[in-house]
């Protein structure tokens, strides 16, 4: 079963957000605090302070858990990894 499969059929009796329905429409790998945390080698608790402070985007679970889309993700670490490379050089 997917990740989004097992969001979507935890609460069904809840109403989606606008985010849930544009994952319900379009499914995109959703990322836990834990996986960012690794991705960038930080603590969860540093991905969840980003996502509070407006740094990345975050969307809740209808149990209000934080998930990441793994596209923004990735393009952020590939984005930081560029800018490094470019002023080490």
């Amino acid at each position: 079963m997917a990740r989004t499969d097992r969001i979507r059929a935890a609460r069904p009796d809840t109403l989606p957000t606008p985010d849930l329905e544009i994952i319900m429409e379009n499914p995109e790998q959703l990322l836990t605090p834990g996986e960012v945390a690794q991705m960038f080698r930080v603590d969860p608790k540093t991905v969840t302070r980003w996502a509070s402070a407006g740094r990345i985007g975050s969307i809740r679970t209808p149990g209000g858990h934080r998930r990441f889309r793994e596209s923004e993700i990735l393009g952020l670490l590939t984005d930081l990894t560029v800018h490094s490379a470019l002023s080490t050089a």
